[in-house]
């Protein structure tokens, strides 16, 4: 099923869900910066030929989602919006245990959703190149005060982002992928990970972590912080020697989303 919803300021967000009866858990996945929910087509169709549901949507300002292209007025919004849909996760499926997966910019918008949110009924959550610390992304940096937050970047991202030349090479030609990115974003993402870092102390959700070795746009010394600093008893973290950022894209897919697979069984 695939539909426009409101967020919690009315902004429509387009959401694509997957479920069915037969389901043994949910998984809600949140995708990072200037991409969209279809690049997850192959972690969905693994989830849910392990009989787990899903959950999609585009950011604000992203893929067939409202707002203003890849800018945003506070990083809160991300993880209200997301709020959103996890909420709707919970409310569909109150006998399955829920699970959040976030990639990237993804993976800062669900660690900071489980700092914010610390009282939701999830199950785990699944990081993957998440820009969680300071220093970890260029997103924030020297940007001067009196800057015009509506100013636009080119988008550098497509080369760094896989070690696969077809993932690289379709990149640039996915209609849904935004190009540019509005200098508005960068500050926000910068100061939420200032935040997350003061807080991040408080995130105490089950928690597996993975980033890839060679990960040239979020480095993967954020993990490494996440891991280090969170209150979760229950967490892992795992480390792919030789992997660049988009690890759900990579080589070695199956043996990714199989690890994340297995641990979702693992809390089922």
């Amino acid at each position: 099923m695939e539909k426009m919803i409101q967020s919690f300021d009315g902004t429509k967000l387009y959401m694509k869900k997957e479920t069915d009866a037969q389901n043994r858990a949910v998984a809600v996945i949140v995708h990072g910066l200037a991409e969209h929910q279809g690049r997850y087509d192959y972690v969905a169709e693994r989830l849910h030929e392990a009989g787990i549901g899903t959950y999609r949507f585009d950011h604000r300002g992203h893929g067939r989602s409202e707002g203003e292209r890849t800018f945003l007025n506070d990083y809160n919004e991300l993880l209200d919006d997301t709020n959103v849909i996890v909420d709707m996760a919970i409310a569909e499926n109150p006998d399955l245990p829920i699970f959040v997966i976030g990639h990237s910019m993804g993976g800062f918008t669900v660690a900071g959703y489980g700092v914010k949110y610390p009282d939701k009924r999830l199950a785990g959550f699944i990081t993957s190149g998440a820009a969680v610390a300071p220093g970890s992304t260029d997103a924030g940096n020297a940007f001067p005060e009196d800057a015009d937050v509506h100013a636009r970047i080119e988008n550098s991202l497509g080369s760094g982002v896989c070690s696969v030349q077809e993932v690289v090479d379709w990149y640039g030609k996915d209609p849904y992928n935004e190009m540019s990115i509005a200098l508005g974003l960068f500050i926000q993402m910068g100061k939420g990970m200032e935040w997350l870092s003061e807080n991040i102390h408080k995130f105490a959700y089950p928690v597996l972590m993975l980033h890839g070795e060679k990960d040239a746009l979020v480095n993967v010394s954020a993990t490494f912080r996440f891991f280090e600093k969170a209150a979760s008893e229950d967490r892992q973290m795992k480390i792919y020697g030789g992997l660049f950022h988009e690890i759900f894209n990579e080589y070695c897919k199956e043996e990714v989303v199989g690890d994340v697979i297995s641990w979702i069984n693992a809390r089922i």
